[in-house]
C-alpha cells in the first residue's frame, strides 16, 4: 500500500511540473532588472536561491509593471538559501527587480491554465 501511494503522489508531482509552460528564465548572482515578459493570469514564479554560505545569503524579488514602471509589490525577502514557488493572480507585462548578496539565483516564469491553479501549493521560505 505504501508503494501504491507513492507511486502516485511521484504521478501528481510529475503532472504537476510538466502542467506549467516556461515564459522566461532569468540568472544571476547580483542585483538586475529583468526583461519584460508578457503573462496572463493565474501564473507562477518558481525560484531558486543558492549561495556558498548558510547565513549571509539576501534575496529581495519586487514585481514591476513594465510599461510604468510601477512597483506593484514586492514578491520576496529571504535571506536563508531554498526554493519556493509564488501564485499570481493578474496578467499583464511585467519585470522584476533583484537585489542579492552573495547568492546565484534562478527564476522561472510559469504560465498554468486556470484549472491548474488549484494543483499548485506555494511554498515560500521557513523562518526560524
Amino acid at each position: 500500500m505504501k508503494n501504491f501511494v507513492l507511486i502516485v503522489s511521484l504521478l501528481i508531482t510529475s503532472l504537476n511540473t510538466q502542467a506549467a509552460e516556461t515564459i522566461k528564465e532569468f540568472r544571476g548572482t547580483g542585483n538586475m532588472t529583468t526583461a519584460v515578459f508578457t503573462v496572463e493570469a493565474p501564473w507562477l514564479l518558481d525560484w531558486n536561491l543558492y549561495g556558498d554560505y548558510d547565513a549571509l545569503v539576501a534575496l529581495d524579488i519586487t514585481l514591476i509593471e513594465a510599461h510604468t514602471g510601477r512597483h506593484v509589490g514586492r514578491v520576496l525577502h529571504t535571506k536563508r538559501k531554498g526554493n519556493g514557488l509564488k501564485l499570481f493572480d493578474h496578467g499583464g507585462q511585467y519585470q522584476l527587480r533583484i537585489s542579492a548578496t552573495l547568492a546565484r539565483w534562478t527564476l522561472k516564469v510559469q504560465q498554468i491554465e486556470p484549472g491548474e491553479k488549484e494543483l499548485y501549493t506555494p511554498r515560500t521560505p521557513t523562518r526560524e
